[in-house]
Formats: C-alpha cells, sequence, structure tokens
C-alpha cells in the first residue's frame, strides 16, 4: 500500500514542500488547535480529535516511503495512523497518517509562545490557493484557539518556510484576524 501523509496546516502550502502526487483530503473526527510544546519555541497547528468536525487539507505520498524526511520535519509531533479518518478520491486503498502533538504534550500558547505571523500567512496562502477564499474562511472556522497571542514577524520571518503574501491575501488573513478579535503584537 502507498503510504501518504494528511497536512492541514503549512503542509496544505506546496511551496513548502514538493511531496509528488497531492490531493485534497477531508480529515473527520478531527479539529485544528493552536498548541505550544516544549519540542518548539513557537506556537503551532496540531490535529486534536473531535467527534462531530472535519478538517480539510492536502494528502501527499511519502516519496519512497521514507517517513524519515517527514519526521524530521514533523520533529515535534507523533505519526498516527489514519486511513479510516480520510476521505479522498483517490479510489485505491491507501495508508494515510496525520500528525498531531502527542497528548499530555501540549499546551496555550502565551505570550512567550505566541504563534508566527509568517506561519499563519504561510498556512492562509496555502489554503486560498487550494480551496478559495470559502477554504481560508473554512480554515478558521474549524481552528480553535484564536485567543492566542499572535506575533508580528512578517519583516523578518521566523518561520523558516515564510511565504511572501500578496496584498490580496494579506488583506485576507487581517480581516480574519479581525473578525476573530486576534490579538497581534509587534516583533
Amino acid at each position: 500500500m502507498t503510504p501518504f501523509f494528511f497536512g492541514y496546516g503549512s503542509l496544505v502550502n506546496r511551496a513548502t514542500h514538493d511531496y509528488p502526487n497531492a490531493h485534497h483530503a477531508t480529515a473527520s473526527g478531527w479539529r485544528r488547535e493552536w498548541r505550544h510544546t516544549h519540542h518548539r519555541q513557537a506556537a503551532f497547528l496540531t490535529a486534536v480529535p473531535c467527534p462531530n468536525s472535519r478538517i480539510d487539507g492536502l494528502m501527499a505520498q511519502v516519496p519512497n516511503n521514507d517517513w524519515l524526511a517527514l519526521d524530521d520535519r514533523e520533529y515535534a509531533y507523533q505519526r498516527i495512523a489514519a486511513s479510516d479518518d480520510i476521505t479522498h478520491t483517490l479510489g485505491a486503498q491507501t495508508d494515510v497518517s496525520i500528525y498531531a502533538i502527542e497528548t499530555g504534550d501540549h499546551h496555550t500558547p502565551t505570550q512567550d509562545h505566541p504563534i508566527l505571523l509568517s506561519y499563519l500567512g504561510t498556512v492562509v496562502q496555502g489554503y486560498l490557493n487550494e480551496f478559495g477564499q470559502d477554504g481560508v474562511t473554512a480554515f478558521f472556522d474549524t481552528t480553535s484557539g484564536w485567543d492566542a497571542p499572535i506575533l508580528d514577524d512578517r519583516h523578518a520571518p521566523i518561520y523558516p518556510r515564510s511565504q511572501n503574501l500578496t496584498r490580496i491575501e494579506t488583506g485576507l488573513l487581517e480581516s480574519h484576524m479581525q473578525r476573530l478579535s486576534c490579538l497581534v503584537t509587534q516583533l
């Protein structure tokens, strides 16, 4: 069986990776949440079990079954078998995993462990490119933790795979943050 992973954050932005055979997919029984773990300085997205929720994302093939490279990129997460949770259009039986922070190893983001706006912008750009404006709205609506502090590092990005946003992408990002009354602090 060909192995795939399900991405629901920065992995939705194809500019952050070169994984082949990427397709739209939906994970049922999962929700995104902003969390902090001792494995990283900044807060980031994790998938958490949530019976009546679903999130859209991309599933992509793991080249040459080489989980090590992907595990290295996703080092703060554990890889969880999720084939039964993922709906996709491939038709063939696939082995799909999702990355999530280990239960009990994540905490509410703080001023010392904020969301990086460079990371959030990269995620939003990916959702806009893949799912349009409705997909961006769904991303914000199916993610918990918007009361976390957000550090505006756009002029000196801390996130290593940060992408430059267009004015339209920046406006869309800012309108959703305003709608959710997000607290943004300057670097």
